[in-house]
């Protein structure tokens, strides 16, 4: 069944505005939205809209496409009122109904895409689409301005310019807007909810002795999700006990949780479109040992350095660096870095001896796409490059300077460490995974974490799990 959101006009027709005046004189926009998806021989997967197609109509249905021109005319191509269809597959807006529910100004049946599409073509001067996100959508341009070019002879003229949508719509996405901001806090509540709960069944469970599996905190995950009205997870969830937080993108399973491991969570719930992230490393047991405690401290510590570094004006590579001298520092002292060999801490940061332990990045653009929209490279600053070899895999990369953190923009703040048996590791941190992340708006004064309703220093994990 498709379910329709309620939303104001507001947000998506101001939206379309701020496009449309982009396009430039005898510009015109075409958006299609996510197709459905067969999971098998009979059925699709839940539907999931496109995030451009939703951020400008706030429209969920599939079959739809949006076209927008610089004068702010908007047209909406959709399902029409099947009530055959509508028995099997859920009430459809419709096109008639489709003006005065989504504030656009004229809709039509989807099968007439093709028809309409090339007078709404005709004469305009460029033509903006998103570029390389819908297979197929070059090839059928092509064919629409085919069919206005066939038409010459009656005077009508083609667009001699085609644009990439994306570039304007990015920028657009990576400032939030306060409907944005209000929907993100409240996934994040949502989120930490659900950890919140995830830590408690697992020590509940094994004081009764019980066996725990990953999927067993999976289904508590999902339950406070959709008791709280979100429409699905933001991303597949990862429940990895012991040594399994050592796989990055591990995914919950049928893993046994064993008294004395680490349970690292990484999960986040979708809510009206728009992600939120939030990894949390516990105690199944809900009591560190020595050795968790301090690797634990050690990435908690990391993670306040990037908080502080998070602020307008700061870049966007600011939070990692930050995290990066406190982790390298850490190790080191902790032995997981030879000093004998890296012996100063600037030196363990040049060779990247962290690396081993330490290989993703500390935050990402956080918003409709849990790996969000929007340049990591300040627009003004592209042609800045420098080069540098890598000094691990020898890559020549090119640096460019990095985004200026503004207010609106949402990013994560996830440092972790990652520790396999390997020679030379003190064996009591061998198979111990960690990441702790948190969801954070750019403020005018630093930064606003919304995901802190889940406690993150050690102690106040140990109370929670004690209740």
């Amino acid at each position: 069944m498709i379910a329709r959101m309620q939303h104001p006009h507001t947000p998506y027709a101001a939206r379309r505005a701020r496009v449309a005046a982009q396009l430039g004189e005898g510009g015109i926009a075409i958006v299609p939205t996510a197709p459905a998806q067969a999971r098998n021989r009979d059925s699709e997967f839940l539907y999931r809209h496109d995030s451009y197609f939703y951020y400008l109509s706030g429209f969920t249905e599939p079959h739809a496409w949006l076209v927008l021109t610089a004068n702010g005319h908007a047209t909406l191509f959709c399902q029409p009122k099947d009530l055959e269809r509508e028995i099997w597959d859920g009430i459809r807006l419709g096109p008639d109904a489709a003006p005065a529910a989504l504030g656009v100004d004229e809709a039509y049946p989807v099968a007439e895409l093709d028809t309409r599409l090339p007078r709404l073509l005709e004469n305009r001067r460029t033509v903006w689409y998103p570029f390389a996100t819908h297979h197929g959508l070059a090839a059928r341009v092509e064919g629409w301005l085919n069919s206005v070019r066939a038409r010459a002879r009656y005077g009508a003229l083609a667009p001699e310019a085609q644009r990439d949508l994306c570039t304007v719509l990015d920028e657009m996405r990576l400032i939030k807007d306060a409907h944005e901001l209000d929907v993100m806090r409240r996934a994040a509540r949502i989120s930490a909810g659900a950890h919140v709960r995830a830590m408690q069944r697992s020590a509940a469970m094994l004081r009764a002795g019980l066996d725990v599996r990953e999927y067993h905190l999976d289904a508590e995950l999902l339950h406070e999700f959709r008791q709280h009205g979100s429409q699905s997870p933001a991303y597949g969830s990862i429940v990895a006990a012991g040594a399994n937080a050592c796989v990055l993108h591990y995914r919950a399973d049928a893993a046994p949780i064993s008294d004395g491991e680490l349970v690292l969570i990484d999960a986040g719930c979708e809510l009206d479109g728009y992600a939120s992230d939030i990894t949390r490393t516990f105690p199944a047991n809900g009591r560190f040992t020595g050795p968790q405690r301090a690797l634990y401290d050690l990435v908690l510590a990391s993670q306040q350095a990037a908080v502080d570094a998070t602020k307008p004006g700061a870049r966007f590579t600011d939070p990692h660096e930050a995290t990066v001298k406190v982790l390298t520092q850490g190790m080191l002292d902790l032995g997981l870095i030879d000093k004998g060999q890296h012996g100063t801490l600037d030196d363990a940061i040049a060779h990247r001896a962290y690396f081993a332990h330490y290989m993703h990045r500390t935050g990402h653009w956080l918003g409709m796409d849990v790996h969000d929209v929007g340049s990591y490279v300040e627009p003004g600053e592209v042609g800045q490059a420098s080069e540098r070899r890598d000094p691990l895999s020898g890559e020549l990369i090119q640096d460019r300077p990095s985004r200026i953190l503004r207010p609106g923009m949402v990013l994560t703040i996830e440092p972790g460490l990652y520790v396999r048996p390997s020679e030379g590791i003190p064996r009591e941190f061998w198979n111990i995974g960690i990441r702790i992340e948190d969801d954070a708006i750019v403020s005018d004064r630093g930064c606003e974490l919304i995901t802190r309703d889940v406690p993150v220093e050690a102690d106040a994990i140990e109370a929670l799990m004690r209740g």
